[in-house]
C-alpha cells in the first residue's frame, strides 16, 4: 500500500515551490510559487493537525535545489537471525541505519551506522534494495526519501547502546519485535531474510 495521497501532493507542492523561489527572476514568480508553498503548508497541517507556522519551518530548514534525501540501512545476520536495535525516540525496533552523509559512499555510510547504533561492524556485500519510502507502509514524512537497504557481512563487535539507540540485538524472522514503522516495515523485513537466504536474488527497487 503506498503513502498516503495527500503526503504525496504536499511533497511536490512543497519541492515545486521551494526550487521556483530558488530560481524566481520577478516578483510576480516570487509571489506565485510563496502561494504554492503556502498551500502545501495549508494541507499539511490539516491533515496532521500540527501548526502551520512548525510545518513552514521544517519546510524552510531546505536549502538547495529538492531532491529526495538518502536514507541507508543494514541487513546484518548471526545464526540466521537478523540484528535490529531499539530506538530511544520512540521505543520500537529498527534496522540500524540513518541519513548518508556528505563524503561518504553508500556502503560506507551504512557501515558507520550499523557500528555506530549497535556497536557491531559489519561489511556492506549487496545493495539488496532501493525503495521510494512513499510507495512502502511507513508513517508520513515531509519530505521525500529513497531508502537503501544493504546485506552485511558481521565482522565482529559486541552490543552497547548510544544516544540514539537503548538495545541492540539479533531477532529471528518469526519472532521479531514491535518494528519502527517510520524507519522499516514488516514486509521489507521480510524480503532482508529472502535476500539473506538466496544472495544470488537482483537488487529490487521502486
Amino acid at each position: 500500500m503506498h503513502q498516503s495521497k495527500w503526503l504525496d501532493w504536499v511533497q511536490r507542492l512543497q519541492a515545486i515551490a521551494h526550487n521556483g523561489l530558488l530560481y524566481a527572476e520577478n516578483d510576480y514568480d516570487t509571489e506565485r510559487y510563496q502561494k504554492i508553498r503556502d498551500l502545501a503548508v495549508e494541507m499539511a497541517a490539516a491533515h496532521t493537525g500540527a501548526d502551520p507556522e512548525q510545518i513552514e519551518n521544517i519546510f524552510a530548514q531546505e536549502n538547495g535545489y529538492i531532491t529526495p534525501k538518502v536514507g541507508v540501512r543494514g541487513a546484518v545476520f548471526k545464526d540466521g537471525n537478523i540484528l535490529l536495535v531499539r530506538e530511544r525516540v520512540d521505543g520500537l525496533w529498527t534496522l540500524p541505519g540513518g541519513w548518508a552523509d556528505i563524503g561518504d559512499a553508500p556502503s560506507e555510510a551504512v557501515e558507520r551506522e550499523i557500528y555506530e547504533e549497535s556497536g557491531y561492524r559489519a561489511q556492506a556485500i549487496k545493495l539488496i534494495a532501493v525503495y521510494d519510502r512513499n510507495r512502502h507502509d511507513h508513517d508520513p514524512y515531509p519530505f521525500h526519501v529513497y531508502k537503501l537497504h544493504f546485506l552485511c557481512k558481521l565482522l565482529g563487535g559486541e552490543a552497547h547502546a548510544t544516544h540514539e539507540t537503548s538495545d541492540a540485538g539479533f531477532f529471528a524472522e518469526d519472532a521479531l519485535p514491535p518494528l519502527s514503522t517510520a524507519r522499516v516495515t514488516g514486509k521489507q523485513v521480510a524480503r532482508l531474510f529472502e535476500h539473506h537466504r538466496h544472495p544470488d536474488l537482483p537488487t529490487e527497487f521502486d
